[in-house]
């Protein structure tokens, strides 16, 4: 958090020179704790090292950091509250278990940071922060109870232990003094409180190399979210095509057969009719649901074919080119497929082109494929057309989407995925 404050008379009217107050106290204490901890274990476990007792308390010693942090992103919320929560820069162990969890943090550049924070809360930053709240609060007040000081003893009072004062005039004079030091101490304790808690942010949040292991992290957990979202899909479509869909085929059929039977121009043919073409009407709907969920086609011959089979569904005509070595992974084939899916669907809404193009390349580490139309030309991914949720698919593979589409046309997009062949291309 940065150290500046508000000017004195707004920071006065609020409540941070108390907040300031509170987090500088609780620190002291925590620091004290954390002195008497560390020094236990330190102690014990250098003495009884030699017996390889000490070893654990010695491993216990190291990690003591580790808590002492939590507590301290935890008590930062006295003085930043409306700062966002410092993250915890630790990564879950692989396994469960005490064992993995250790092995995880003695790993870590946090943890020894954390150590190092703790030694230095424990042997130099707590007594300075009972002394700052104990000066800009125990100074002004000693000298603001002067003059009732003087009227319960009646003779004479000492404040600050430095000089006798008899008169009321001069117990008067050092009230006014302590009224004016105060706002003064409590904006200087609020400056002492920000550097404090700047310094906690520092050694306790996240630094280049956690953050580094947490981006890692992400990548690969949403890799395999990605990957287990599309085998659901799979799985959904062999469920959903060697199931529902073969029931429906044989009741068409069956429907079908019972209206030779039907007496021609009965109530019973005519209902029969109806029947057998509600039933084609929800076969062809459901082909339709397996083919956006993810079509066999893709899965059985590949990218190229699976987009000629789209563009062979498409409003305005299509013209593919792909050319690929092989069959690539099965993220990037789907990432590719729904792009010129979704793409040749916006571009029937909303482009008025006459005809479109779709191409595909591989060079060796990435995939790229680009539909182009000659239509009105003006997409802007910021108005909502689809291309937003387009990006966020590629997004999922590591892919990048790039749009050209001046007014008045043409449009093209790009996506290119990186991916390595599965299979060599056979020719």
């Amino acid at each position: 958090m940065p150290l500046s404050l508000p000017a004195p008379g707004r920071y006065l009217r609020t409540a941070r020179p108390w907040r300031a107050a509170a987090y500088l106290l609780t620190g002291g204490i925590t620091g004290a704790l954390a002195f008497t901890v560390l020094t236990l274990l330190a102690v014990s476990g250098a003495v009884l090292a030699v017996v390889l007792v000490g070893l654990p308390l010695l491993a216990a010693l190291a990690l003591a950091g580790v808590p002492f942090a939590a507590v301290e992103r935890r008590r930062l919320r006295l003085w930043d509250s409306g700062s966002a929560p410092l993250p915890d820069p630790h990564r879950d162990p692989d396994r469960t278990g005490l064992a993995a969890w250790a092995r995880t943090r003695f790993r870590e550049q946090a943890t020894w940071r954390e150590l190092g924070y703790a030694v230095l809360a424990a042997t130099l930053l707590w007594p300075l922060e009972l002394v700052a709240v104990g000066t800009a609060l125990f100074l002004p007040a000693d000298l603001m109870a002067t003059p009732v000081l003087l009227a319960l003893d009646g003779e004479q009072v000492n404040p600050l232990k430095i000089h006798g004062i008899t008169g009321y005039p001069e117990a008067l004079l050092c009230a006014a003094v302590g009224l004016l030091l105060l706002p003064l101490f409590l904006y200087a304790l609020g400056a002492v409180a920000a550097a404090r808690a700047a310094l906690a942010r520092l050694m306790l949040g996240p630094g280049p190399g956690d953050l580094a292991v947490k981006v890692t992290e992400l990548t690969s957990s949403r890799a395999r979210l990605a990957a287990a979202f599309d085998a659901e899909r799979r799985r959904i479509e062999r469920d959903l095509h060697d199931g529902a869909q073969q029931r429906l085929v044989a009741l068409s059929m069956t429907l079908g057969l019972a209206r030779l039977d039907a007496p021609p121009g009965s109530p019973l043919a005519a209902q029969l009719a109806a029947a057998h073409a509600e039933a084609g009407l929800a076969l062809t709907s459901l082909r339709e649901l397996v083919h956006g969920i993810h079509p066999q086609v893709l899965s059985d011959r590949g990218l190229p074919d699976a987009v000629a089979d789209i563009a062979d569904r498409s409003p305005i005509p299509v013209d593919t080119d792909f050319d690929l070595p092989g069959r690539l992974p099965e993220q990037a084939e789907s990432a590719g497929y729904f792009f010129v899916s979704e793409a040749l669907a916006n571009a029937a809404k909303h482009s008025g082109a006459g005809r479109i193009t779709v191409t595909g390349r591989h060079d060796g580490t990435r995939l790229t494929v680009e539909v182009a139309d000659d239509g009105r030309g003006g997409a802007d991914a910021a108005r909502g057309s689809g291309l937003t949720g387009l990006a966020d698919r590629v997004s999922v593979v590591d892919g990048r989407l790039t749009l050209t589409s001046p007014p008045g046309g043409p449009t093209l997009l790009r996506v290119e995925i990186p991916c390595v062949p599965k299979t060599p291309k056979i020719r």
